[in-house]
This record gives structure tokens, sequence and C-alpha cells, in this order.
């Protein structure tokens, strides 16, 4: 499509590269529009590739946009973590000879049945032996399967933990372990160490558990899947250098009494994606402190708005500010009293109505949660081609511009 940046407030934005979001907000968007960074998800996708000692799954319900899915195939991603029917028939659309792995516990045994049969998929994940049962009915007793028994280890590390819903306790797993390996043509163990884990300890604490399930089944394991939570940059957690995680993992890896030829496995989310999208908002109104903007809780803010996340701002404007930074909270444009994020967001003490603002690191949930609540969406797209706000695959960060204050 090619239209012009006029219509942005009218229609969907085409998605071709300009240089910066402020070249968007010349046009004087009336709708929020997403800033897509492909080269930042190619660069992260690059350096899983090239630095897990494994196999990266991409965590397909992070984001789940099929021009990102093309991108992460074209950067070296060849296996796909999917959790439901939808995301496994949006890939195989998608990436007709990509590798689906079900990572999702409980499924319904029609899906499993179409994933097996229609789809090629023949990796599963369980944490019961109600879900073993199931997967065998319905690929009728199958031999060519790859089953990975979910354990349930801590989030201690993490900002959001994942430790209530799923996974089998070490204490129980040897009957399923042992069940699983009688189906089974590669048995695997798979965990969750919980979203944005900000230590390397989260991973080898739970490849402790890990190994102390193996033992107890003493059963012969070709597969150890870390899952995901490996993290991301946001204002207040900036965690250590992603390869300080992988030589840990690495090093766990090395200790588990499993298969000499045993596969290493991780499903990273947020960590290839994050970086790939920004969100340009524009300001209805300020009452003091409080700013009124054109997205929120129902659309890209969900975790600044039900977990108090902090993303990095930028005010964009062709004029620098030389106002002082203030704490400002954020109102989102629907009815509701919730569609409201704390903060703080540091910008300049002189935004105004009218003023557009960058909002950062959107590319990890943010663009997967939104709504149409109440008639607000966001549908305009641009790509652009400067850097993220923050990186964990920059080594030197880009100087902050005059014109916009980065927090």
């Amino acid at each position: 499509m090619h239209s012009d940046h006029s219509a942005l407030g009218l229609a969907k934005l085409p998605v071709q590269a300009v240089t910066d979001g402020l070249d968007i907000a010349k046009s004087r968007p009336v709708q929020p529009v997403t800033l897509l960074r492909p080269h930042a998800a190619a660069r992260a996708a690059r350096f899983f590739v090239e630095k897990f000692p494994g196999t990266p799954l991409y965590a397909v319900k992070a984001n789940p946009s099929p021009e990102l899915l093309r991108v992460l195939w074209e950067s070296g991603v060849t296996h796909y973590d999917v959790a439901s029917l939808a995301e496994v028939r949006l890939v195989a659309r998608t990436l007709p000879n990509a590798t689906l792995c079900f990572m999702h516990p409980v499924k319904a045994e029609e899906a499993i049945s179409e994933a097996y049969y229609k789809h090629g998929v023949r990796t599963f994940s369980l944490d019961s032996i109600e879900e073993l049962e199931k997967i065998e009915r319905a690929t009728n007793g199958a031999s060519d399967l790859a089953l990975c028994v979910r354990l349930r280890v801590s989030s201690d590390h993490s900002k959001l933990s994942l430790a209530a819903k799923f996974g089998c306790d070490v204490a129980d797993a040897a009957p399923l372990l042992f069940a699983a390996r009688q189906l089974a043509d590669v048995l695997g163990v798979c965990f969750h160490v919980g979203s944005q884990a900000m230590s390397p300890r989260a991973y080898v604490d739970a490849m402790a558990r890990v190994k102390a399930a193996i033992l107890s089944a003493a059963v012969t394991v070709d597969l150890v899947d870390v899952g995901g939570g490996f993290p991301s940059v946001y204002p207040g957690m900036e965690p250590p250098p992603l390869e300080a995680y992988f030589g840990a993992i690495k090093q766990a890896f090395e200790d588990l009494p499993i298969s000499y030829s045993a596969e290493l496995w991780c499903e990273p989310g947020r960590a290839l994606c994050a970086e790939y999208a920004s969100l340009l908002v524009r300001v209805e109104k300020r009452r003091g402190d409080e700013l009124y903007i054109n997205d929120g809780a129902y659309g890209a803010l969900f975790d600044a708005a039900h977990i108090g996340w902090r993303f990095p701002v930028s005010l964009l404007r062709e004029e620098e500010s030389r106002a002082p930074l203030h704490g400002f909270s954020f109102y989102g444009p629907t009815c509701d009293d919730m569609d409201h994020m704390a903060g703080p967001f540091l910008l300049p003490n002189d935004v105004q109505a009218g003023d557009y603002i960058e909002i950062g690191m959107l590319g990890a949930y943010g663009c997967a949660m939104r709504t149409k609540f109440n008639g607000f969406e966001a549908e305009g797209q641009a790509i652009v081609a400067d850097e993220p706000m923050a990186s964990l695959y920059v080594e030197a960060e880009p100087a902050i511009s005059a014109r916009v204050v980065k927090l």
C-alpha cells in the first residue's frame, strides 16, 4: 500500500520506512501509530541463533505479527513455540517449513489432533498423566512424538511469576516421566522461570530441579527446554548481559544426567521482540501531572496499567525543550478509570495537549494484547530506521538527540 502521510488519522498507515518517529509526528496523526523496527528484531534473532548454546524457539504469544514471524525466520529462527491452535495455524500458514512445538501443557484434544495430523506438529508439552493420555488418544498412539514434561520451578528471580498455573512438582515427576518415556520417541523436560528473569540464577536453580526429577525417575532424557523468561531493558529493570544467562544455562546443562546427544532448547519471546516496536501517541489533555493520551490499558499499555511497569518515553518535537523533567502519569482514551498508567513517566515539564510522545519497548505483549474496547484502536504502522530506545544488543547506545528526552 502507498498512501500519503496526511491520511494517518483516517486510514491504516502504509508500512513503509521513514527515519524515526518525528517524521510521523510532523504529519499530526489523529490515531496512535506503531513504529516497527525489523532491523532490531533481526539483530535479536541472530544473537540468539549464534550465541545460545542450543536451539531457540520463538514464543509466538509475545507478538504474533506475521511480518515479525517472517523477519525472525529470515534471521535464522526455525522453531516456534505455539500455545494454541490459532497460533499453530498462523505459523503453519506464514512459515510452512517451520518446526512447530505445542508447548501449552493443557490442550483441547481436538487441537492436538489437528496440530498433529494437519500441521505436522510432533512436539507437545504436558504436566499430568491426564494430558499424556489425551495426547496418546489424539494421535492414536503415534510413535514419533517428542513429549516435554513441564516441571514447576520458582519465579523468585523474575518480575512476573509463572509458577502457579502449570508444572508438575519435582516430587511427583517420576511416574509422569516414566509414563511419557514409554510413549515418546524423544523425551524432554521443560520449565518456565517466569517473565523478565533478572538473574541467570533463575535458570541454574531450575536446572537443579530438572536434575533431581531425572534422577528420581531413572529415565533417559533427550531434550531439555529451559523455556522463556529472557529479559529486555526497561526503566528500573536493567538485567545482566544475555551472555551471562547463556553461560549459566550451558554449564548447568552439561551437569545433567541426560543422553550424550541430548538437545538444549529455549523459548525467548520478550527478548526477541521487545525492541521491535514502539508507539507514537498524542497528548489530548494535560491536567496537572496527568496526561490524557490516545492509547492505554486496553491498547498497547496493558503492562503499564495492570502491573505498573514503566516504559521509556520520548517527547517528539522539532524544537528542543529546555524544561526540566517531571514525572507524569497517563490516562488512556477509554471511559474506564482503570485505563490509567501510574508511571512515573519522565518528560519535559512543558509537555502539553497536541504534543506527541513515543513510548518504547512495546514490541513484546503490547502489540499482542490490544483490544478495540470503547471503539479505540491503533491501526497505523510505519517502519522506522532508528534504533530502539533501549537495547541488550547494541554495544554502544546512540547519543541522545537534543530534541528527544529518553529515560
